[in-house]
C-alpha cells in the first residue's frame, strides 16, 4: 500500500467491504460495476475488477451461464454477456476495455437463417453460442471476442484484436481477425514464429 494516497486506501477497503456483498469470493471488486442479472453470475476465489465493468447475464434457461475460475483479473471497463455460457477459466488476465459475448442480434453464417437486414437490428432474433476463455489465458487492451470462441490454455491475444475463431493453445494470436503469429516451444522453452 506504499504507492497509495490515504484516500485510496480509504477507497479499497470501501470496496473491498462492499464487494464482499456483491460476490463474496471475491478478493477485491472496484466501484462502480454494472450487474445485470448478478444471480446467474459465479465467481470464485481471489477475482478482482477494476472500476467500471459491466457483467451481464441473461440466461436463456434461468441457470447460470458466466463462470469465472480463480484469480480472475479484469481490469477497467470491461463488458461481458451471456445468454448461453461464457467461462473464463483460473488464472486469466483481462485488461481494459474488452468486451467478451457469446450472443448477437442476428444471424450471418450464409445459411438459411441469416437475419434480414431489413428487420431493425435490436428486433432481429438473438442467437447465442458458448465462449471458453481457459486458464491462464491474457487477454490485450481492447480485446473483442465473439460467440463461439473457445481460447486454449495459456494463449495471449494482442491489444485490439478481434477473436472471431477459436484458438489454439499456447500461441500469440494479434489482429482482426486474431491469427496466431507465435507459438511455445516447451522444449527451448521460448516463443517461436510460427511459419
Amino acid at each position: 500500500m506504499n504507492n497509495y494516497s490515504i484516500a485510496q486506501v480509504l477507497y479499497l477497503i470501501y470496496c473491498k467491504l462492499r464487494g464482499f456483498f456483491v460476490f463474496k469470493e471475491a478478493r477485491l471488486v472496484r466501484f462502480p460495476i454494472d450487474l445485470r442479472g448478478a444471480k446467474y453470475i459465479k465467481v470464485s476465489k481471489g477475482f478482482t475488477t477494476g472500476v467500471g465493468c459491466r457483467l451481464e447475464a441473461y440466461p436463456m434457461n434461468r441457470e447460470q451461464t458466466m463462470f469465472f475460475g480463480e484469480n480472475v483479473q479484469m481490469n477497467d471497463y470491461v463488458h461481458i454477456t451471456a445468454m448461453k455460457s461464457v467461462i473464463i477459466g483460473s488464472n486469466v488476465l483481462l485488461a481494459s476495455k474488452i468486451y467478451i459475448s457469446d450472443c448477437s442480434h442476428g444471424s450471418y453464417n450464409g445459411d438459411e437463417f441469416d437475419s434480414n437486414p431489413n428487420i431493425i437490428p435490436n428486433k432481429r432474433a438473438l442467437i447465442a453460442k458458448p465462449v471458453i476463455i481457459n486458464d491462464n489465458v491474457w487477454l490485450g487492451e481492447f480485446v473483442s471476442v465473439l460467440p463461439g470462441v473457445v481460447i486454449g490454455k495459456g494463449t495471449i491475444v494482442g491489444a485490439n484484436s478481434v477473436v472471431s475463431k477459436s484458438l489454439p493453445p499456447y500461441v500469440i494470436a494479434v489482429g482482426s481477425p486474431a491469427k496466431p503469429i507465435k507459438e511455445f516451444n516447451f522444449e527451448t522453452q521460448k516463443w517461436v514464429k510460427i511459419q
